[in-house]
């Protein structure tokens, strides 16, 4: 995901965001899993405000272990879909 720089600041990611959860959660998904990377900060401050929790990271190429670039690994459990009103 990503927005352009110029529309940054406006909550619209953390908007789609919101939406990703409960379009998984109403579609009875356990859980959402994302990747982002070491560098992108604001995203991963953004992605744990919404509930995602880092379960891991690895880097992607021997040049990205020797760089310290790594991949985060985040999962977001959801609770399962109210039923639907009669």
């Amino acid at each position: 995901m990503s927005v352009r720089r110029d529309q940054r600041g406006r909550g619209i990611a953390r908007a789609l965001a919101r939406e990703v959860l409960r379009f998984a959660q109403a579609r009875g998904y356990g859980a959402v899993v994302l990747y982002t990377s070491v560098v992108q900060t604001a995203a991963q401050r953004l992605y744990e405000g919404q509930g995602f929790r880092r379960v891991g990271a690895f880097s992607p190429s021997l040049l990205a272990s020797l760089l310290h670039f790594q991949v985060l690994h985040y999962r977001c459990e959801l609770p399962a879909a109210p039923p639907p009103a009669p």
